[in-house]
């Protein structure tokens, strides 16, 4: 079975998901701006998932991970909770 480990940011406007996708691009830590901004739960330990499968997640996030770049960060990704990026960690098929 399929199975992913990424980290994620979540926050309520687009604005802000572009403004802190520049800054991650720029060179900022990912699990730094994710601590400081996300509002996911997971934000605290710098937005980590942990490892899952498809169907664990919302749809969204599963046309991102299971198909996205390795080591990139996807976003803005829009689903019902609000805005994410998503940075894939790992992935097997």
């Amino acid at each position: 079975m399929a199975k992913a480990r990424a980290r994620h940011i979540l926050v309520d406007n687009e604005d802000l998901c572009r403004t802190l996708k520049k800054q991650i691009e720029d060179g900022a830590d990912f699990a730094e701006v994710a601590k400081e901004n996300s509002s996911c739960p997971s934000g605290k330990n710098g937005g980590d998932l942990g490892e899952f499968g498809p169907g664990q997640m919302v749809k969204e996030f599963d046309e991102v991970v299971f198909s996205g770049a390795i080591g990139a960060v996807h976003g803005p990704v829009k689903t019902q909770f609000g805005y994410h990026l998503l940075e894939i960690n790992s992935r097997e098929d």
